[in-house]
């Protein structure tokens, strides 16, 4: 087994070179998918699911990478599958699934196009 480990250096804009543990939790979420990003770039996949990786950020962060999201999506064939609680990560994509439980023990998956569902409501 690899017994060596791996520390990420980086400067965040306006900040001293730092390794990635002494980051905020939002410079570290922000920094790995950078990384993520810039290996699917070199050698793209796919299909990238992503959990939950905008928990830490604030929203102005969330709209950068929503931002990044929508670059990528234009720049590879990759099918990038979010999972997200955030209001403002959902509002940015193409399609939401959602799971409901009707009744006890009975899940229901639920599907929105939130294109078709705008053009519904203007």
């Amino acid at each position: 087994p690899l017994d060596a480990g791996l520390e990420i250096m980086c400067m965040p804009p306006g900040k001293k070179l730092a390794t990635l543990s002494l980051m905020s939790g939002g410079e570290q979420t922000l920094t790995a998918l950078a990384l993520i990003f810039a290996v699917f770039l070199a050698n793209p996949a796919p299909i990238c699911v992503l959990d939950e990786v905008d928990a830490p950020l604030d929203d102005a962060n969330v709209g950068r990478f929503c931002d990044l999201l929508d670059e990528m999506c234009r720049r590879t064939a990759t099918r990038f599958l979010i999972i997200t609680h955030n209001a403002v990560t959902m509002s940015r994509m193409d399609r939401l699934f959602g799971v409901t439980m009707a009744e006890q023990g009975v899940s229901q998956l639920v599907s929105v196009d939130l294109k078709k569902a705008e053009a519904m409501v203007a």
